[in-house]
């Protein structure tokens, strides 16, 4: 199924968009006074309650702080949190520039709720397609080839976690009395190199409550005077400490790094996960018939109520109706309605037809086709996916926050000891 936005245009605009971005990355990015500002724009920002995250850089390029290695923490609908860790081969200002074109593309993939093998396909299509038409230079052209990525998204609500893989090392999985796994996932092999015939495969895992996820890339398992075996087993060990802060583990595995290559960067991204209290979610199955639109609308009235959401009553009834009706009229039973209170209010109408939304503009002769039009007037966003035996419609509203304050990791007594934002600690100096 195409689960492609209706804010993003067609598949081919979309994949021309990303194969831009990972094109102008590296021509925009020429001088060495730009890198610490460049690579700043690879830290994450932002946060997301379902998780907390710490991580730490280091860079080979000691001199300009800048390498290969990037990672991002991403908020999805549903909150839902996506994670991706990557490596590009080589090191200095044209490896930074490749990761800011790829961690731009994983960001426009993952807005359109692609699953990770689906993300992966289209990353390494991408990546095909640039290196064979865009590249500027011999460099250029092989920047991007060979990149390593790893795609999780974890679902809070479920405790499931999904991920896939291209040539990079499997997470550390550490459960809250401090068992150690490292999940055994099927690897095609690196981005680009031209194996299409050989599908990305999804695994999806259940995480118990408080679960570690240790997402890395090989520079810090792999040295001169041992293995990765070793490494991940000195990995798993450092981890291995239940009831420690994030910040805590990040050091611990850092300060016993061994002697490394003066030419490989070092990623640790750790995340904790978090589960949904029950009463943040609630669900209706509902009869495909059109008396369930009336009794759609008061069960969701009568919740946001509960919530204390008396204001987004109004809107919501309109926008229920609107998800209901659609379902009925075009897709097929079972219907089931969701209602996700977190860092958004999240309205969910699953219904088990595969066909995509499309939003149109009606023009004034028109009976039908201005549903979809309210409902993107009417909410922050919204969106579709594909699921598990069907699809699900998805809406977005605000809910009262209280602003937090944001850190600047190259603003004066700030220093960077991991990334900034979406849960990534920093450090005041």
């Amino acid at each position: 199924m195409n689960t492609l936005s209706a804010d993003h245009g067609t598949p081919e605009e979309l994949v021309t968009r990303v194969a831009l971005a990972l094109n102008n990355a590296g021509r925009h990015v020429r001088a060495p006074s730009a890198a610490p500002t460049f690579s700043h724009h690879l830290l994450p920002h932002g946060a997301s309650g379902a998780v907390e995250a710490a991580a730490r850089y280091l860079p080979a390029d000691t001199d300009l702080g800048i390498g290969g290695d990037w990672f991002d923490v991403m908020p999805l609908s549903g909150a839902r949190v996506a994670f991706v860790v990557g490596e590009v081969p080589g090191h200095g200002i044209n490896a930074t520039a490749t990761a800011a074109g790829l961690r731009t593309a994983v960001h426009m993939l993952a807005d359109m709720d692609l699953t990770p093998s689906e993300l992966l396909t289209c990353l390494d299509d991408t990546i095909r397609r640039v290196t064979e038409e865009g590249a500027e230079t011999p460099e250029q052209a092989s920047a991007a080839r060979g990149a390593t990525c790893l795609y999780a998204v974890y679902d809070p609500v479920t405790r499931r976690c999904a991920m896939a893989r291209a040539g990079h090392p499997s997470p550390a999985i550490i459960d809250p009395q401090g068992r150690v796994t490292f999940p055994d996932l099927p690897d095609r092999g690196s981005l680009g190199l031209g194996l299409e015939r050989v599908p990305f495969d999804t695994v999806e895992l259940e995480l118990p409550e408080g679960s570690l996820l240790a997402f890395y890339t090989d520079g810090l398992v792999t040295s001169p005077d041992q293995d990765t075996a070793v490494g991940m087993q000195r990995l798993g060990a450092a981890l291995a400490q239940p009831g420690r802060s994030l910040e805590d583990l990040c050091a611990s595995v850092i300060e016993n790094l061994p002697a490394r290559a003066p030419s490989d960067d070092v990623t640790l991204l750790l995340v904790r996960t978090h589960t949904l209290n029950p009463a943040q979610v609630t669900s209706w199955d509902l009869p495909t018939e059109p008396a369930a639109v009336p009794a759609a609308r008061h069960a969701v009235a009568r919740q946001l109520g509960a919530w204390g959401l008396e204001h987004l009553v109004s809107t919501m009834e309109l926008i229920v109706s609107e998800l209901v009706t659609n379902a009925i009229r075009y897709g097929t039973g079972p219907i089931r309605l969701r209602l996700i209170r977190h860092q958004a209010l999240t309205c969910e109408v699953f219904d088990a037809d595969n066909h995509c939304p499309r939003l149109r503009h009606a023009r004034n002769v028109d009976e039908h086709g201005r549903g979809l039009c309210l409902i993107a007037q009417l909410s922050r966003r919204w969106g579709f996916r594909a699921v598990t035996g069907g699809k699900l419609v998805w809406v977005e509203q605000d809910l009262p926050s209280t602003p937090s304050r944001a850190y600047d990791p190259y603003s004066p007594g700030c220093s960077v000891r991991g990334g900034c934002g979406r849960g990534i600690q920093v450090s005041a100096a």
